[in-house]
């Protein structure tokens, strides 16, 4: 119904005859059948509907062979001058050319010469070389619309626009000619993207395109040749969330529908009106039969450019004197009409449309508004599981899509998965096994998930199978994790790996994700010897036995001198007798032991000998002992420390200067590779100054500059290089560590490990019994690496310096370091401000203990000697009733006798616990008035 409107007001526009039938000039490629098509198409409705006052007259076609570009100027001029010749030159150019030179020559044509042209060749702004500069006047008749083919592909820029890719591969066939978008599609876009025509070989196609990290896939063409992109691509397994496929093809009308064996693509067609397609246009142009969206938008071009020129040759807006110049006058100047606005009233001409309404914005910016249906196509087995459809695109630039309730491209959006090359060294990247499964964990795995929380990826690790690093050997052939990129096995390289400018020439690095970290000495810890009698130990065993002499010596002594000594108490007791009984002391051999020993402590030794040499040999004594603590004292203490204080190997200089200790790196390592170089580079110093101190070129002068008597470069390095290959260089880390640990550090002797600092201090932050010496040297930063110029890099770099301004970086180490569970709490035996040990002091409590068992025995033994001397017979005495009443009759008696005697009461001793027993006692008393006769001699009261 709607076609049939639109066919009554064209054919009241028609209304008027016209005074000349229109002629038209048609330049279009050989290839190019759907403009050929469409012309046929526009003839045969002309013919069949008879419009009133519009009808072609001469028509002259001119088809370009594109393989002979340059003879496009030859084949168009011939014709047209011969139109002029014959005095009927064409109202009108159709410009049906697609790209390339021959529609840049026909550009420059129709410009010299002002041909009023209406152009449906390829090209936005910019593109239209000849016509990018033309100024007003000729805009008005210099038209260009952009065809199907040229603005279909905007979609693929809302798509990546919409999606947010970072790369894309755009392969297309002979139905799109992408030459002159891959300049403009995606421009100021970030996005890296490559235009691939479809190969005969599109395995190798596939492949190459994905050994270049591109995982998002755009495939324009028909039918059959997208069918056979999707099914090569599943042979070589693209398909899943990691890659993104779009297929968009102009065969709207097609079956079957695009196919694959497994895997979910989108699927972009044209959508076509039924009624349009049935409508009357169809039916009398022919189109009904082998319908194609090309042949649609020429046929409304054609017939909108020859009505326009009805429209103006009615409407007398057509100059009636319009002149043509030939080919072979414009090489001075170019032919500029006035007047003449062919734009405006081809914006005006209203004939419907067969396809789609017409956006005429100025050259490079008109365009049919196509609308393409996206559909989600699942597939399964080769067989279509569901189909699903998102929405309708409506054609622009990049135009915009009306999703269906509940659709939107985000499901579609491909997920990024990396494959992650890791080496394990804690605590950077460590691995556990539960019920057969390996999981990683450590700083970096938690770095890389919060780089994946930013960028929003996936990601697998897996180990480097030879556990290193990487370097590279004397043919140029790298290992380990470099290699793993280099032969793009790995997307990102992840682990404390430095950045060295080797290996920055094969791949590339992120921004530095940890500080600098240098080479560091790893050794086994000094166990300071303990003993309980370590306080001994401060003298040696023949200064003990020195003492010990010195002492029994001046015991007896000082008993002979006593003894000798006609001044001594024992000899002098009449001159003495008046002074305090404390100060009576008489030095028998015990006593003069007694005295010796306590003059050395603070109680002091007691009374002093009362005779001038015994006095003489106690201060000698009294110096000798404050001599001897006073040395013991202060060597106890340096002692107990000394052995804390003491460090054989402080530095690689030390290292490099002693030949108790053997030192080495891990073999294949980095620092292995640092101090092999250091040897070469000082070797190749030396060999250079050899070489021009035997330059025999040199006069005397510059000669003399080079005698010196050392040579001009140390030769440090080539020693430890050669220390390190005679101690052996350890194979892995744990046999490193095995030796270190075997050594013997108290003693100076064993083995040192050379490693990274970050190695090392883990292995001190986790073990008690290994240290780390000296200081970092030869530092360098850890970085996350990419393949050489992979995009991946600057996406990581934002994402790292992000989480560095968060202070995220400044969490790991906290978590991976201070707090790790791994951690022990270890003394710091260094530390001067710790005490002495019960290790090591606790001899002096065996002392006292030993001192108490003594005490023990003696008074065992002084027990026994009283009880056998009270009753030397040994006869055995049986108490008895009767006996124990004779035996208190008698004491009864024995007082009776000793008050009547002393008239004093007898009182016992205080520490007197028998009251018979002892000096101060019944029998003492008995025995002293036996003695005596007339009593007691003054003794305690009691």
């Amino acid at each position: 119904m709607r076609s049939f409107q639109l066919l009554l007001v064209l054919g009241l526009a028609f209304a008027v005859q016209s005074a000349d039938p229109i002629r038209v000039l048609l330049v279009y490629e050989t290839n190019n059948v759907d403009a050929d098509r469409a012309f046929t198409a526009v003839q045969s409705y002309l013919e069949r509907t008879k419009v009133q006052g519009l009808s072609l007259g001469n028509v002259t076609r001119v088809t370009l062979d594109s393989t002979q570009k340059y003879l496009t100027v030859d084949d168009v001029c011939s014709v047209y001058d011969k139109s002029i010749d014959a005095g009927t030159p064409p109202h009108i150019v159709l410009d049906l050319t697609w790209s390339g030179l021959s529609s840049e020559v026909m550009k420059a044509l129709t410009r010299n010469l002002g041909l009023p042209t209406i152009s449906g060749s390829y090209g936005g702004i910019g593109d239209l070389k000849h016509w990018s500069n033309i100024d007003g006047n000729q805009t008005k008749y210099l038209v260009q619309v952009m065809p199907p083919s040229d603005i279909i592909p905007q979609l693929v820029a809302l798509i990546t626009s919409m999606q947010n890719m970072t790369n894309a591969a755009i392969l297309y066939d002979d139905s799109f000619d992408m030459l002159n978008k891959y300049k403009s599609l995606l421009k100021n876009r970030p996005i890296r993207h490559m235009f691939s025509k479809i190969e005969t070989n599109i395995n190798t196609q596939i492949r190459r395109l994905e050994d270049m990290d591109i995982v998002n896939f755009f495939v324009l063409g028909k039918i059959d040749r997208i069918n056979q992109v999707l099914m090569s691509a599943a042979q070589e397994n693209y398909f899943g969330k990691k890659y993104s496929w779009t297929a968009i093809s102009k065969d709207g009308s097609a079956e079957p529908f695009v196919r694959t064996e497994n895997g979910s693509i989108l699927f972009a067609v044209p959508t076509v009106n039924p009624d349009v397609a049935n409508g009357i246009l169809f039916k009398t142009s022919g189109l009904n039969n082998g319908y194609s969206v090309d042949t649609g938008f020429y046929f409304d071009l054609i017939l909108r450019a020859i009505t326009t020129v009805k429209n103006m040759l009615d409407g007398n807006t057509w100059p009636v004197d319009m002149s043509y110049s030939k080919c072979s006058m414009t090489n001075i100047t170019a032919v500029t009409r006035n007047n003449f606005d062919l734009r405006k009233a081809f914006a005006d001409t209203n004939v419907g449309s067969t396809f789609a309404n017409m956006i005429l914005n100025g050259n490079g910016k008109s365009y049919p508004q196509v609308e393409m249906t996206i559909n989600q196509m699942n597939f399964k087995n080769s067989r279509l599981e569901s189909k699903n459809a998102l929405g309708i695109w409506k054609a622009g630039m990049p135009g915009e899509i009306s999703f269906s309730p509940g659709q939107s491209l985000r499901p579609f959006q491909v997920i990024s998965v990396f494959k992650i090359a890791v080496v394990v060294q804690a605590p950077f990247i460590m691995k556990r096994k539960a019920n057969g499964t390996v999981t990683f964990y450590g700083y970096c795995v938690d770095l890389i998930k919060d780089i994946q929380a930013i960028m929003g990826f996936e990601y697998e690790l897996y180990e480097v199978p030879d556990g290193k690093y990487g370097n590279m050997d004397s043919k140029m052939n790298w290992n380990g994790m470099i290699k793993e990129l280099m032969e793009k096995r790995a997307d990102i390289g992840l682990g404390a790996l430095a950045v060295m400018a080797e290996r920055e020439n094969v791949i590339d690095f992120t921004v530095p994700y940890y500080d600098l970290v240098g080479i560091s000495i790893l050794m086994a810890k000094p166990q300071v010897s303990t003993s309980l009698f370590k306080f001994l130990t401060v003298l040696e065993n023949d200064v003990w036995g020195c003492i010990l002499a010195a002492y029994f010596f001046t015991s007896i002594l000082l008993w002979i001198f006593d003894r000798w000594s006609p001044y001594s108490y024992q000899n002098n007791k009449e001159k003495y007798a008046d002074d305090p009984e404390e100060e009576k002391r008489e030095f028998s051999l015990k006593e003069s032991l007694w005295f010796c020993m306590t003059s050395l402590t603070p109680q002091g030794g007691g009374e002093s000998p009362k005779h001038l040499s015994g006095r003489l040999i106690a201060a000698t004594w009294w110096l000798f002992g404050f001599i001897i603590i006073a040395s013991y004292t202060a060597n106890l203490a340096a002692f107990l420390t000394v052995s804390r204080l003491d460090s054989p190997v402080n530095s690689l200089d030390d290292l490099s200067t002693q030949y108790k200790v053997q030192y080495a790196p891990q073999n294949g390592t980095d620092v292995a590779t640092y101090f092999e170089r250091m040897a070469y580079i000082e070797k190749r110093f030396y060999e250079i100054w050899k070489d021009m101190s035997l330059n025999d070129s040199m006069n005397e002068v510059e000669r003399s500059k080079l005698a010196v008597w050392d040579y001009p470069v140390s030769d440090k390095y080539t020693k430890i290089w050669q220390s390190m290959q005679d101690a052996g260089l350890p194979h892995t880390f744990d046999e490193a560590l095995t030796r270190v640990r075997a050594s013997n550090a108290e003693n100076n002797d064993g083995f040192a490990f050379l490693g990274d600092a970050t190695d090392i201090r883990y292995q001190v932050l986790v073990n008690c019994d290994l240290q780390m010496v000296g200081e970092e040297f030869s530092r360098k930063p850890y970085a996350v690496a990419v393949q050489e110029g992979s995009p991946l890099r600057d996406l990581l770099n934002d994402a790292i310096l992000r989480l560095l301004n968060q202070r995220r970086l400044e969490t790991l180490k906290e978590r991976w370091w201070t707090d790790n569970p791994e951690k022990q709490e270890c003394g710091d035996t260094n530390d001067q401000s710790d005490g002495i040990s019960i290790q090591n002091i606790g001899g002096v409590f065996i002392v006292i203990f030993v001192g108490i068992f003594l005490a023990c025995v003696t008074l065992a033994i002084e027990y026994c000697y009283f009880k056998v001397r009270r009753n030397p017979e040994g006869d055995e005495v049986v108490s008895t009733p009767e006996s124990r009443n004779n035996a208190a009759g008698n004491r009864n008696k024995l007082d009776d006798a000793y008050v009547k005697n002393s008239q004093k009461p007898f009182v016992l001793d205080d520490n007197s616990k028998d009251p018979y027993a002892g000096d101060y006692g019944y029998y003492g008393a008995k025995k002293e008035l036996e003695l005596e006769g007339d009593g007691p001699r003054p003794r305690k009261a009691w």
